[in-house]
């Protein structure tokens, strides 16, 4: 397996408990034998050398005994998410590679239970987790193919006004299929988070990953659009993990202005669908 984590200016605490917890998940994975060699990709876009020192104290403090590869990557201007991630997902030769957010925190046994169900599967080529948040509600970060006006309401439009469209955005978040009190898994998910996401090597190279025209948002909606056209996709109960980001309308115009952006590179690649 090999994992790759993209940070920016990360929050140094959420950082160090993603790289904690990921290593708790690895290590019960190896030791039941779910997966046997790692390695680990940490991939710094700050275009700062002081940040990218710290991101690299954290990976050497957390993994220094691990027995795992670690590789650094960093000093390069700042790419984009998904282009960062490209930087690992080719040339390993590893059966799996994690996605992951650096303000994702797995579950002990989240890789061991997502592996060996994959293993199982061997039709179903793209994994995602069970998500809650901080305060333990779940997220459904799982989507039907989005329509313009379902990203309007979500990003945008006041409480009230997306009281009385629950029913729509519900169905756009898949909650009439995806039960986060269920055991069962649920398939033929369109579009998965790339917050955290488990793929296998035979889709990563017939897609070739993230299209690196996407610099930051619906890069993984572009990537699942492909992803489903080659593989079967999964979303699975077991895999559990934490979420602590998410809101491009809370970080400022220059994020709605990259959202923007990215959503009209998406419509246009994959097709327009207003309402």
């Amino acid at each position: 397996m090999t994992v790759s984590v993209v940070t920016y200016r990360p929050d140094v605490v959420l950082l160090e408990r993603c790289l904690r917890k990921l290593a708790l998940a690895i290590g019960a994975a190896r030791e039941e034998g779910s997966i046997r060699s790692v390695a680990i990709a940490l991939i710094d876009n700050s275009e700062d050398r002081a940040i990218a020192a710290r991101v690299i104290e954290l990976g050497q403090t957390r993994f220094a005994d691990s027995g795992m590869q670690i590789h650094y990557l960093h000093g390069h201007a700042n790419i984009g998410y998904g282009t960062a991630h490209n930087l690992a997902l080719h040339g390993t030769g590893a059966d799996y590679q994690l996605v992951l957010n650096p303000d994702v925190e797995l579950a002990p046994d989240a890789l061991a239970r997502a592996v060996r169900w994959l293993d199982a599967h061997p039709d179903v080529g793209a994994l995602a987790p069970a998500v809650t948040n901080a305060q333990g509600q779940p997220e459904y970060l799982c989507k039907r193919y989005p329509a313009v006006f379902d990203l309007l309401l979500r990003g945008f439009a006041p409480g009230f006004v997306r009281r009385l469209f629950r029913r729509r955005l519900d169905r756009y978040e898949l909650r009439d299929r995806i039960d986060p009190d269920s055991d069962a898994p649920v398939l033929d998910v369109p579009i998965m988070s790339g917050a955290c996401l488990l793929v296998k090597r035979i889709p990563i190279d017939v897609t070739g990953g993230f299209d690196p025209r996407f610099f930051l948002y619906f890069e993984d909606f572009d990537w699942s659009v492909r992803l489903s056209k080659v593989t079967q996709t999964a979303w699975l109960p077991g895999f559990r993990a934490v979420h602590h980001g998410g809101g491009a309308a809370r970080k400022g115009f220059r994020h709605i202005r990259w959202f923007v952006q990215s959503g009209i590179r998406f419509y246009r690649k994959h097709g327009w669908r207003w309402f």
